[in-house]
Order: C-alpha cells, then structure tokens, then sequence
C-alpha cells in the first residue's frame, strides 16, 4: 500500500512538472518550465491548495534516490575530456569555491536568523515575567 501512495505522489509531482512545461511553451517564457512548476507548487503548498501529507512521501522518496538523477550528467562529461584538462580543473576549483561561500554565507544567514529568534523569545520571556510582578 505504501509503495501505491509513492507513486501516486510521484505522479502528482510529475503534474506539476507536466503543467509548468506547458506553461513554459504555451507562453514561450525565458523561465524552465520546471521552475514554473516549483514555484506552482509553492503557492499550492503555502496556500494549501494541497496538503504537504498529499506529496511528502513521494518528495522524500525521490530525495532518497536524488544522487543517482546525477548519474548521467556524469557520464555525459567523458564525451568532453576538455572538461578534464587544465579547463576541468579550473572549473573544478571555481565550483568548490562558489560552494564554500554558499555555505558560509548560509551558515552565517541561518546563525544570524536563529540569535535574532532567541533574543525575540528572550524578550517575550522577559516580557512576561515583568508582567507578573509589575
């Protein structure tokens, strides 16, 4: 039965992905189409147009498996062995440091967002124990 509810799931993400590649062509827009259907799906999920329980399992079930959708794009890099020369490695080392600032830039961002968090529940506390004795 669970196996069941994944694809169905599944196959509701495929919809959307199906619908914002409609989009994409019926419009002619510069956006992919798969981002289209992201962002459709967002607004779906943010106004709960569809539950998050309609598709969890599918997303989880594909994020499990999400390195091997890499697979071909790898193999597909030996038909450019330029990409493996000096140039590869360029492009390697441009990769890893964009990656490294993505993540101490996020890390930086969430730390930020999390001690404002704190300091407004702090407050609040605060707040309310003033409360009481005042």
């Amino acid at each position: 039965m669970k196996f069941l509810i994944i694809v169905l799931q599944i196959c509701i993400l495929y919809i959307f992905s199906f619908i914002g590649s409609a989009i994409q062509n019926l419009f002619q827009l510069a956006i992919p189409g798969s981002i289209i259907a992201l962002l459709l799906l967002f607004i779906c999920l943010c106004l709960k147009i569809i539950p998050v329980r309609f598709i969890e399992q599918g997303a989880g079930f594909l994020l499990s498996i999400l390195t091997l959708f890499f697979i071909p794009a790898t193999v597909g890099i030996m038909n450019y062995p330029s990409l493996l020369s000096l140039h590869g490695v360029i492009f390697f080392i441009v990769i890893l440091l964009s990656t490294l600032i993505t993540i101490a830039i996020a890390g930086t961002a969430s730390q930020f967002f999390e001690k404002k968090a704190q300091k407004r529940k702090d407050e609040q506390e605060c707040n309310k124990h003033y409360s009481q004795f005042g």
